[in-house]
């Protein structure tokens, strides 16, 4: 995946557990879960604004390019 995602170290960072986070913007632990993983397919502006907006942190701070293409005709 061209995007990392580096929430788990936010997360960490900020002493806030996955759970907790759940609770504030308000999605499953599962959903969560896949996100912190890397294998989300997409994720809505407004999840991302309130993960940003509980942890205090930029969108920069959670997702990174990797500077790699990646190209996927299956989308």
């Amino acid at each position: 995946m061209a995007i990392k995602v580096h929430l788990e170290d936010i997360l960490k960072e900020r002493g806030m557990t996955s759970k907790e986070l759940c609770a504030l913007i308000g999605i499953t632990e599962a959903n969560l879960s896949i996100l912190r993983s890397g294998k989300a397919k997409g994720v809505r502006f407004s999840t991302i604004n309130k993960i940003c907006y509980y942890l205090g942190c930029d969108v920069g701070d959670i997702l990174k390019f990797d500077g790699n293409l990646e190209d996927n005709d299956d989308d």
